[in-house]
């Protein structure tokens, strides 16, 4: 047997398997290549096309400004919130039995089935002029279409799933014996989360939010429905890229979309960090990670 099992690792270390390890990584270099960084390269190479004094221009228009606090205002809204939901949720799933439990599961990845632009257009049945609570929320003043309510709830609604499904897993895996001990011996709820469970969960809990950040970043779909694309008041970068370049001011656009490039390698930077640190402290935060 234990012959058999060298004979047939012998074999896959040989030279086809040299030649399929070579092939299969050749393969894969060239796909991210065609398909992420030569997209990535061309985005800067027209972005600096007439040169970084136009790039400049172009990022530090009043619009582009505008639409850049309005992303990050709509990411530090919209994060902390599917934080508190995606910790609540994985509580609830991991540590209580109750009715209903498995469709809980089921609502969290229903950002996953539905196509933001369908999310854009249950948020316009709710909270639009003819909606079923718009009406009453516009009497009171109280705008959520065409306004920052509606683009915060656009995007909480497809980030919602991130920070969840990253905590689920781990907290499944990890158990709650510890937790039942600090019950045991006195700890409240509050300290029990503290010092028991955040520090287990603390590096999933980042990914998660790294993860659902860059989300919410380049979110689109849902946004472009709700927000009447108000150039200066509710369009987000996505947005703004979008209206640069159907005035055919391509430079612009490019510029702008790259300030969205350069956030996402940022997120990819911070991304491989958390799961190279996670991993020297002995920890590894993609046990959770959503394939």
């Amino acid at each position: 047997m234990g012959n058999s099992s060298m004979r047939r690792t012998r074999m896959r270390s040989g030279p086809a398997g040299r030649i399929v390890r070579i092939a299969l990584t050749a393969t894969a270099l060239l796909f991210l290549f065609g398909f992420v960084v030569l997209p990535l390269v061309a985005v800067f190479a027209q972005a600096l096309s007439r040169g970084v004094q136009a790039w400049g221009a172009a990022v530090t228009d009043p619009a582009a400004l505008a639409a850049v606090r309005l992303t990050l205002l709509t990411c530090a809204l919209a994060v902390p919130l599917n934080c508190i939901f995606g910790i609540a949720a994985a509580w609830a799933v991991t540590r209580f039995e109750f009715r209903g439990k498995n469709l809980l599961v089921s609502v969290i990845d229903l950002p996953f089935a539905i196509s933001p632009v369908v999310v854009g257009m249950m948020l316009i049945s709710l909270y639009g002029l003819h909606g079923l609570v718009g009406p009453a929320m516009e009497a009171r003043g109280l705008r959520v279409i065409f306004a920052l309510p509606g683009v915060v709830l656009a995007t909480v609604f497809v980030t919602m799933p991130f920070v969840a499904r990253e905590l689920i897993p781990l907290m499944e895996a990890c158990g709650h014996e510890e937790e039942e001990c600090a019950r045991l011996l006195g700890a409240g709820g509050w300290q029990i989360f503290r010092r028991v469970t955040l520090p287990s969960i603390k590096w999933a809990l980042l990914y998660g939010v790294i993860l659902a950040n860059a989300r919410a970043m380049g979110e689109f779909g849902a946004v472009s429905v709700v927000s009447g694309h108000i150039r200066g008041v509710t369009n987000t970068v996505p947005l703004h890229v979008e209206v640069l370049y159907d005035e055919f001011n391509f430079q612009a656009a490019f510029s702008v979309a790259s300030i969205l490039a350069l956030l996402a390698v940022g997120t990819l930077a911070a991304k491989s960090f958390v799961s190279w640190y996670s991993r020297q402290r002995g920890g590894n935060p993609e046990d959770g990670e959503i394939a």
